[in-house]
């Protein structure tokens, strides 16, 4: 690994490339073997810093809104894809000159803007629609895209096949987290109830939620979901992942701020989960701490909260073989995706800096927030 926690400012998040090579590789070997295109979702993932490295492998970006369709287009410079369940109308012709694809959440919102792309003279840009196919085996209904009343995308009942001219492609986006045997389930559903316009398609985008580079994903069963689409229809195939881009490639660093005892051990970092790393109350997660147990696993326990004033600012019970003490530097691991995107200064905290680590250039601080990021906020 090679990265000395103890040099770096805290709290600070810290990115190793060589991980995150080692993931594009990964996502690369997927591409080769059957042709698919696969994207950076930027709402995962968003450090742009990076962004020479990861176009080397990937075809481009998804994003979720103008901001992140020209981050993509700006930093990254290859295919901007983006989705949104509706379109903001005062932003739509400057989202155009980013995007390579758009794709629409309803046919109303395909029918309000089709003029607009059709009369786009810059470039072609390749339209779609967002489906849903009723089956997601998501167990978090806030992560459920085809939960109940789900607004995310249209449903069999609601496609009008009449509106089609001018749509090259069909996105569906139900998995969060999982293996591809969740993505064999799913395309059997989508085939049955969309396969006869899927064939009328030039491409299928298949979203996101493809935990692709976690150790024991089935990379086979992936490979073999998206030939079933190419070779039926003859269709070009994306998937959108943005975890699986950074996942298990950084970390975030922190250090005790103070001890103290209401029944149990606690330790106060000058770090936040309602900050700086939302998805532990959200999801909710336990993340790892190097060198820390769970509960009791080893000598001493404590629980972790963060230094603002909510009172559910946890981040969780670890165990530690030695008492903790303020200055003591706790790394939190699997801290790249899902933390600079949704971070947020409450009660006034900082953002932790940024570090790139690298075998070249070792370990070095791209980024460093003040007041005035604060300021400017507001």
């Amino acid at each position: 690994m090679g990265i000395d926690f103890d040099k770096l400012p805290t709290p600070c998040y810290v990115v190793d490339e060589g991980l995150l090579e080692k993931n594009l590789k990964i996502l690369d070997t997927v591409q080769q073997r059957t042709g698919c295109r696969i994207l950076l979702a930027l709402k995962g993932f968003s450090m742009y810093s990076v962004f020479p490295l990861v176009g080397k492998y990937l075809k481009g970006v998804t994003a979720s809104s103008l901001f992140e369709a020209r981050l993509g287009y700006e930093k990254m410079g290859k295919e901007v894809h983006a989705y949104s369940p509706a379109y903001i109308e005062a932003e739509f012709d400057e989202l155009m000159e980013y995007c390579d694809h758009i794709v629409f959440n309803s046919f109303s919102q395909w029918k309000k803007y089709r003029d607009r792309v059709k009369g786009f003279r810059k470039k072609k840009i390749e339209c779609g629609i967002r489906i849903n196919p009723e089956y997601s085996e998501i167990e978090t209904p806030i992560y459920n895209p085809c939960y109940k009343y789900s607004r995310l995308g249209t449903t069999l009942a609601n496609f009008e096949p009449g509106e089609l001219e001018g749509i090259d492609g069909l996105h569906f986006h139900t998995m969060c987290e999982q293996n591809s045997d969740t993505l064999a389930r799913t395309i059997e559903v989508v085939d049955r109830k969309f396969g006869e316009y899927i064939k009328r398609m030039k491409w299928l985008n298949m979203g996101g939620g493809h935990h692709i580079t976690r150790p024991d994903y089935d990379i086979e069963t992936l490979v073999s979901s998206i030939m079933y689409f190419r070779e039926k229809y003859g269709i070009d195939v994306y998937l959108e992942p943005g975890e699986a881009v950074a996942l298990n490639a950084g970390y975030l660093v922190a250090s005790v701020l103070d001890v103290m005892n209401n029944g149990m051990d606690i330790a106060i970092l000058d770090t936040s989960a309602a900050c700086h790393m939302p998805d532990v109350l959200e999801m909710p997660y336990r993340p790892n701490i190097i060198g820390a147990g769970k509960p009791n696993e080893l000598p001493y326990t404590y629980r972790l909260g963060g230094l603002t004033c909510l009172a559910g600012d946890v981040i969780g019970d670890y165990s530690f073989a030695q008492p903790l003490k303020p200055g003591d530097r706790l790394v939190f691991c699997d801290m790249a995706h899902y933390t600079m995107v949704k971070n947020n200064m409450f009660n006034g905290v900082n953002l932790p800096s940024i570090a790139l680590h690298n075998e070249t250039d070792g370990t070095r601080v791209i980024k460093s927030f003040e007041y005035d990021d604060y300021v400017r906020r507001l």
